[in-house]
């Protein structure tokens, strides 16, 4: 049999053990609509591309989900990579699954001005068509497990690409919905790539050790189903070592050993009902030791995922501690599925989303979205996901879950933008404390409010942690504030323009304002001015987008110039013939004296004999394009042009002439120059070791480096090493992105 074909009847034999009533004659026909669509394709490993579609539908058959996201599954890169359309996969399939779809589709048919604008656009159209069918994230996740579980077939910077997104994005994602199965694997597969030494080594102790614990695992196990058969508690128990991530996460951040770790081993129970659950948890703390400060209450207590569990760390006779995870069947379900257990097939259609709750955090994270740039949203998204969570508990007992560091300002706006909005004063634990102070676990937290209150105040937008919160402060700042919004965006705006050499007078010209509005993406000047006014744009990006269309402008105005005076197409020619002519009819005169070149290889337009000196904010080399600043006693100094001491929006006019034209003497002699650069990596042992290495395979010679810790488990290395060009550095630039670890290489700037 075709072995693509043998396949589609494994997946279609997986569905039918849990979904008796599947249409099989609707999933064949996608299979056959896929393989036909995808026929010309290939991936990278070199087999038929339709392989990958079914091995997206096969994960979602492990998830147990309907059958329209099995159809999903398989259609779901068709609208993207083929000729298909949304409109006729609704019409073959149904209009449920051509929604699936189209939410999955990435949006690779739009032109963006930037990376993160694109990232942006992607991540915002998945959470709205997220929102409004959960089943779209489930299949989208399940994609990016495959493309994680083959990974190995992409290019080094790919790996680091995509990896560092599933990492930042799609894990946690996973792990807001419940999904433990996905988060824990998307979470390995994509430290694999960001750090392949710290995973390898800590995949190498964990085999060392793997039969001597086995064989612990399995006592412990076999002694605690003995006492829980004597107390009448009917259990399933089985056992698991954690994941690499989570190691990973606690060995480097915290500079522990592996020994170090004590939840390093669990032990699961799985019992039929609540009141077993702390039967056994009594049991256990009765055989063996419990580790004080270790034991979690998530029965009573949930996650905001919906996790239940009791957990509790205790100490065995071989003195190894180990956890053990109490909980109830139904708890093990959401726990290892999430989200997903509430479409298993059984449950049916689209009544069976279970509660709204459990992924109501979808919708606010898209509050304000017209308001916010790219850089912002992604920013925001990413601290919304990845951040640590604080639970407190309002005075009735409610529990909310906020990101850690947050304030009362946060908890105020969690509980109801009215809250926030007539806020005057707050206690945690019955006391009256700042609004700054951030928020702790198991924290009683109650709001004072009044309705003669003013409001927010722009400084809680400094304040609070969450993107909900700084939403919530920005929209009314936005309605209540308009006037008072426009005026001081105007004069922010205005100011910057006056930095960029712009006036308003320019921008506001009549063939010049609705393109101008048109790229910063606004209806009118004051809808703008209002935008900067409450803080949903800056002036500083304001302007940088409309940059480029007056230049367009200008530009366009040269051109037409042009047209009406042909003459002018060709100064430089006229003027050339003139000087010629000039100078052939002019008596000889005396040699003019030549441009003085500096030993260190810069020429100097118009200044003869002058000494010059590299500028150590940004320490330029040779390729690098440079500007000089004259000054007194010392010489000129030489910037690079893109440092920020040399921006030209930071000039001040009284030294306008001060600034001069220099250049690169592209005939000198080989000369080394100083420059530094700034190496930001995941805090690792061996770190420094390797960056040394790879500066050293490089043949330069590095004068100094330093590296230092940060609490947030990375590092930064400061490098400053002699080079000849732009083109040497660029090469240790390409060397140290190569060590494992390394997130990104900066030069100095300032």
């Amino acid at each position: 049999m075709d072995p693509i074909l043998e396949r589609y009847h494994a997946l279609e034999e997986k569905v039918l053990a849990y979904n008796p009533n599947l249409d099989t004659k609707l999933l064949y026909s996608a299979f056959q609509y896929a393989d036909s669509k995808h026929s010309k394709q290939m991936r990278r490993d070199g087999t038929p591309y339709i392989t990958h579609p079914l091995a997206v539908a096969d994960i979602v058959a492990d998830l147990k989900l309907d059958t329209e996201s099995l159809l999903a599954a398989l259609l779901h890169d068709c609208i993207e990579d083929t000729d298909a359309s949304k409109e006729e996969i609704a019409r073959l399939f149904g209009e449920d699954v051509a929604e699936l779809v189209e939410g999955v589709t990435k949006l690779t048919r739009i032109k963006y001005a930037s990376l993160a604008e694109k990232q942006m656009e992607n991540l915002r159209k998945m959470l709205l068509a997220m929102s409004k069918d959960i089943r779209v994230i489930l299949v989208k996740l399940c994609d990016r497990l495959h493309n994680m579980r083959t990974m190995q077939y992409q290019t080094p910077k790919k790996q680091h690409e995509k990896s560092l997104e599933t990492m930042e994005i799609y894990a946690p994602i996973a792990h807001r919905l419940g999904m433990a199965v996905l988060k824990y694997e998307l979470e390995d597969l994509s430290i694999r790539y960001l750090d392949p030494l710290g995973y390898k080594e800590i995949e190498t102790q964990l085999k060392a050790r793997f039969s001597r614990h086995r064989e612990f695992l399995a006592s412990t196990q076999k002694r605690i189903e003995d006492r829980m058969a004597q107390g009448g508690i009917h259990c399933t128990i089985t056992s698991r070592t954690k994941h690499i991530y989570s190691i990973y996460w606690k060995m480097y951040p915290q500079h522990k050993t592996l020994d170090e770790i004590f939840d390093l081993y669990a032990l699961r129970i799985i019992v039929d009902n609540v009141a077993d659950c702390y039967n056994a948890l009594g049991l256990i703390h009765d055989m063996f030791n419990p580790v004080p400060g270790r034991f979690k209450d998530y029965i009573s207590t949930p996650k905001p995922n919906g996790y239940q569990s009791l957990h509790t760390t205790v100490i065995g006779r071989e003195g190894i501690p180990f956890e053990v995870q109490i909980r109830t069947w139904q708890m093990h379900e959401t726990a290892e599925y999430g989200i997903a257990a509430h479409w298993k097939y059984k449950k049916g259609g689209r009544n069976a989303q279970g509660e709204e709750s459990t992924y109501e955090w979808v919708r606010k994270l898209l509050e304000s979205q017209q308001d916010t740039d790219a850089e912002e949203f992604v920013k925001s998204l990413k601290v919304d996901l990845f951040s640590d969570e604080v639970f407190v508990f309002t005075p009735r007992g409610e529990v909310k879950g906020l990101p850690a560091g947050s304030t009362p300002i946060d908890f105020a706006y969690s509980v109801h933008s009215a809250i926030g909005n007539q806020m005057i004063g707050a206690k945690i634990n019955g006391r009256l404390v700042p609004f700054q102070t951030q928020l702790q676990n198991g924290d009683i937290v109650e709001i004072q409010t009044s309705k003669a209150a003013k409001g927010p105040s722009r400084d809680w937008m400094t304040l609070c942690k969450s993107n909900e919160a700084r939403n919530k402060i920005r929209q009314w700042f936005k309605k209540e504030r308009r006037s008072e919004n426009i005026v001081t965006g105007r004069s922010s705006f205005e100011a910057e323009l006056k930095r960029n050499g712009y006036t308003i007078d320019e921008i506001s010209a009549p063939d010049v304002l609705p393109r101008v509005l048109k790229k910063a993406q606004y209806n009118s000047l004051d809808d703008l001015y209002a935008a900067i006014g409450y803080g949903g744009m800056t002036s500083i990006k304001a302007v940088n987008r409309i940059r480029g269309e007056m230049a367009a402008i200008a530009k366009e105005r040269r051109e037409a110039a042009a047209v009406s005076d042909p003459l002018a197409e060709e100064p430089d020619e006229l003027q050339q013939e003139m000087q010629r002519h000039v100078k052939t009819s002019l008596p000889p005169q005396p040699p003019q004296k030549a441009r003085t070149i500096s030993k260190s290889g810069v020429i100097v337009e118009g200044i003869d004999n002058c000494l010059v000196k590299f500028a150590k904010c940004c320490s330029p080399v040779p390729g690098d394009p440079i500007v000089g600043f004259v000054t007194k006693g010392y010489g000129v100094s030489i910037h690079r042009a893109d440092c920020p001491n040399a921006d030209p929006r930071h000039r001040s006019p009284e030294e306008a002439g001060r600034w001069v034209e220099v250049r690169w003497n592209n005939k000198k002699e080989q000369t080394e120059y100083s420059t530094s650069l700034e190496v930001y990596a995941k805090d690792r042992p061996n770190l420094f070791l390797d960056v040394a290495t790879a500066l050293s395979s490089a043949k330069v010679r590095t004068d100094t480096i330093n590296a230092r810790g940060m609490n947030d488990g990375y590092a930064t290395v400061r490098v400053v090493l002699s080079v000849r060009d732009r083109y040497e550095l660029d090469t240790v630039v390409r060397k140290l992105t190569t060590v494992s670890g390394v997130m990104s290489v900066t030069r100095g700037r300032g």
